[in-house]
C-alpha cells in the first residue's frame, strides 16, 4: 500500500471556539482579537465576507463593526487550549500516525487502498466527526507529501464546492490546482525568497516544482531541493510523531497599561514564572537557569529601555517555589521608576529531564522533602486543571492587578472552568 500524508486544520479556528460556546453568534459575523484587545487575529467566515482584514488595529474598525453588527470577542486562551486538545485526541484515532503541527492544524499518516482509491470519503467522514463532537468546521488536504498536503488543504478550504477535502492524488485536475497556489503561498517559502522566485518568472507552486534544481540549490540548498522534491511528490519531511525536547520555556506578555512601581513588575513577574514552572512540569523537565527581561515601548518619546538578568539555580527544579525564591531578586535589578514598562517576561534555561535529577550537598533539602514538594506542585496542578487556571494561586501574583492583560470581551471558559460550565434547565 501507498502511504498517504493527510493536513487536518481547523477553519477559524478561534471564532469557531467561540460559537460552540456561544450558539448564539452561529451565522453571525465575529472577529477575535489579541493580546490587550489589540488587532483581529481570527474572523468568521461571515466577518470574512464583510472585507474585514486579518491583523488590523481593533480602533481603527471599531466604529465600522458596530455598525455591521459585528460580533467581538478577547482572546479566550483557556478555551482554545482545550478544544485544540480535544480535536488532537480525536484525530489521533482517525490516522495511523499523528504530528501536532500547531494549535489548529496536524500531520497525519495513513495507508491508501489497493489501487489508489480515492480517499476524499474517509475525509468526509473524519470532517463530519470531528463536527458532531466538537462543533468545528476543519478542512482535509489528502497527498504523498507533506507540502502538497498543505497545498490541498489550501484548495479544499478556499473552493466551498469541495466540501472542505481534497484528495489531490486523485484530483484529474492537479496540475491546474497547483498553478491557482501563488508561490508567496507554499509552504516554507519566505518573502525573500518569494521574490526572488518572481524575479525569475516562476509565479505559483507548478513552476517551482518545474524549475532547474541546479539553480534553486544554489540559492538555498538542501532545504529548497527538499521543497521541490516535495512537489514532485517525493516525500522528504517525515511526521514528526514524538516532539524533541524544548531547549527553552518561555512566558512574557505586554501589559494592559505601563508599569511604573516596582512591586506591580514583581507581581508580573511571578505571574508569568508560575505560568512557565506550569508548563515544565508538563513537559517533565526542570530548569537550571532563570532570565527575567522587561521592555519599555518604543513609541513613547523616549529612548527605548529593554533589559535582562540571569541567575543559575544550584539545582535544576520545576518547583514553582524555588523558581519564585530565585527570579523575584531579579525585578529590582531591572526596574528603573523613570521608565515606564510595557512588557515582561521569563525564560527558562538550561532544561533537562525530570529523571536527571541528583540531590546537592549544598541544599539543605533531604530527598523525603523534595518528594513532598513534588507531590504538592502536582495537587496544585491538577486542582487549576480541574477548576480552571488560578483557582490555587500564589500570594506573590497579587489579586485583579491593574496590569493585567486587557480581555473586556471574553466569553466563558465554559470548557475548564467548572463555575462557568453552561446550566441546561429541562421544562
Amino acid at each position: 500500500m501507498v502511504l498517504a500524508t493527510v493536513l487536518i486544520d481547523g477553519n477559524n479556528f478561534y471564532a469557531s471556539c467561540e460559537a460552540v460556546v456561544d450558539p448564539a453568534v452561529v451565522g453571525r459575523p465575529l472577529v477575535v482579537l489579541s493580546n490587550n484587545d489589540g488587532c483581529i487575529v481570527s474572523r468568521s467566515a461571515e466577518a470574512r465576507a464583510l472585507g474585514i482584514a486579518m491583523g488590523i488595529p481593533f480602533f481603527k474598525v471599531r466604529s465600522q463593526l458596530e455598525r455591521q453588527g459585528v460580533v467581538v470577542r478577547s482572546s479566550n486562551y483557556a478555551l482554545y487550549a482545550d478544544m485544540s486538545q480535544r480535536l488532537m485526541t480525536t484525530l489521533e484515532r482517525w490516522v495511523e500516525e499523528l504530528e501536532i503541527y500547531s494549535i489548529d492544524e496536524a500531520f497525519g499518516v495513513l495507508h491508501r487502498p489497493a489501487g489508489g482509491a480515492d480517499l476524499s470519503d474517509w475525509g468526509r467522514a473524519l470532517r463530519r466527526q470531528v463536527q458532531c463532537h466538537l462543533g468545528l468546521p476543519v478542512a482535509v488536504g489528502i497527498a504523498p507529501t507533506k507540502v502538497l498536503a498543505k497545498i490541498a488543504n489550501r484548495v479544499a478550504k478556499a473552493d466551498l464546492a469541495r466540501g472542505g477535502v481534497l484528495d489531490l492524488a486523485a484530483a484529474t485536475d492537479a496540475e491546474a490546482l497547483l498553478a491557482q497556489v501563488a508561490i508567496e503561498d507554499v509552504w516554507g517559502i519566505g518573502r525573500q525568497l518569494s521574490r526572488w522566485c518572481r524575479l525569475r518568472g516562476v509565479a505559483h507552486a507548478l513552476a517551482l516544482r518545474d524549475m532547474p534544481s541546479g539553480e534553486l540549490r544554489r540559492k538555498c540548498g538542501v532545504v529548497g531541493l527538499r521543497l521541490q522534491q516535495e512537489l514532485r511528490g517525493v516525500c522528504c519531511l517525515p511526521l514528526v510523531s514524538v516532539a524533541p525536547a524544548k531547549q527553552e520555556t518561555c512566558v512574557s506578555r505586554s501589559f494592559s497599561q505601563p508599569v511604573r512601581e516596582l512591586a506591580s513588575l514583581r507581581q508580573a513577574i511571578a505571574t508569568h514564572l508560575v505560568r512557565a514552572a506550569e508548563k515544565l512540569r508538563q513537559q517533565r523537565q526542570r530548569a537550571g537557569a532563570i532570565t527575567v527581561f522587561v521592555r519599555s515601548s518604543p513609541f513613547d518619546g523616549t529612548s527605548l529601555y529593554s533589559r535582562a538578568a540571569t541567575v543559575n539555580l544550584p539545582l535544576a527544579s520545576n518547583d514553582t517555589a524555588v523558581l519564585l525564591a530565585a527570579a523575584l531578586p531579579l525585578a529590582g535589578r531591572l526596574f528603573r521608576p523613570h521608565k515606564p514598562l510595557v512588557k515582561a517576561g521569563v525564560l527558562l534555561q538550561q532544561l533537562q529531564p525530570e529523571a536527571l535529577l541528583q540531590h546537592h550537598l549544598l541544599v539543605p533539602t533531604t530527598p523525603e522533602q523534595q518528594d513532598r514538594r513534588e507531590r504538592l506542585m502536582l495537587v496544585i496542578d491538577a486542582l487549576n486543571r480541574r477548576y480552571g487556571r488560578g483557582a490555587v494561586q500564589w500570594a506573590a501574583c497579587g489579586l485583579q492587578p491593574a496590569w493585567a492583560m486587557r480581555r473586556s470581551r471574553l466569553s466563558r471558559a465554559a470548557t475548564t472552568c467548572l463555575a462557568q460550565i453552561p446550566v441546561v434547565y429541562a421544562r
